[in-house]
């Protein structure tokens, strides 16, 4: 039995359905963390590595996994993948890690993680998990660095700030002063500018999807042959 194309996988996770701005999943970390872009990087690839490891274990470990314990074992997997990610993280990016707090452990409560395992690394090849696990992370991850960029801009007037937490002390003259002289906005900062954010780009989501689907009914309408004159 043939799984779904790869292509199908990859528009899947980073655009159809994606699981910031689609499925609505993961909201926590999405609206909590989001403050800037650097802060969304790295909580989205925290989940992304968590995605294409669990995707992958439980594709291999299907098989011989028994239908009634497949949800804790699915479980026990993420939260194993995601300790040690988070020990990772604790020591070579201590500071970033800090400032992920509790939102890195609770990776484990995503649904996300859980919905991808059940959904569809527990029914197609491993190759075929691990492509959906990193699509479905780099949309996730795209979501988070689109809403932390809103958010920085208009909230700090800055983009890339702090990014020495992520990428080493050479990072620390990477921030760009977009607004000069510009006191920030609060609400941007707040959790209230998180729900507007995350809004507006579910908006321009849907308005793209809409144009698309016009554009796509109109090519689809055979054009109208005119009628036969006589001579």
């Amino acid at each position: 039995m043939t799984g779904p194309s790869y292509k199908s996988i990859a528009v899947n996770g980073l655009w159809a359905n994606n699981s910031g701005l689609v499925q609505l999943l993961g909201l926590c970390p999405t609206l909590a963390v989001t403050s800037t872009v650097i802060n969304g990087l790295g909580m989205g690839l925290a989940t992304t590595a968590t995605l294409v490891a669990s995707n992958t274990t439980v594709s291999v470990i299907r098989k011989v996994v028994r239908p009634e314990v497949r949800i804790p074992v699915f479980v026990l997997v993420i939260a194993s993948i995601v300790t040690a990610i988070e020990l990772v993280m604790n020591a070579y990016f201590h500071q970033l890690y800090n400032i992920l707090g509790i939102f890195i452990p609770l990776i484990v409560t995503n649904c996300v993680i859980i919905g991808r395992a059940e959904a569809f690394a527990s029914k197609n090849t491993p190759d075929r998990a691990f492509l959906d696990g990193l699509m479905m992370g780099i949309g996730f991850t795209l979501v988070l660095m689109a809403l932390g960029a809103m958010r920085e801009v208009v909230g700090q007037g800055t983009l890339l700030a702090n990014a020495q937490l992520m990428f080493g002390p050479a990072a620390k003259t990477w921030t760009l002063h977009v607004l000069h002289h510009y006191r920030g906005f609060l609400v941007a900062t707040l959790p209230p500018g998180a729900f507007l954010g995350l809004g507006l780009l579910i908006a321009l989501k849907n308005v793209i999807d809409a144009r698309r689907e016009r554009r796509a009914a109109r090519a689809a309408v055979p054009a109208v042959q005119p009628a036969n004159t006589p001579a």
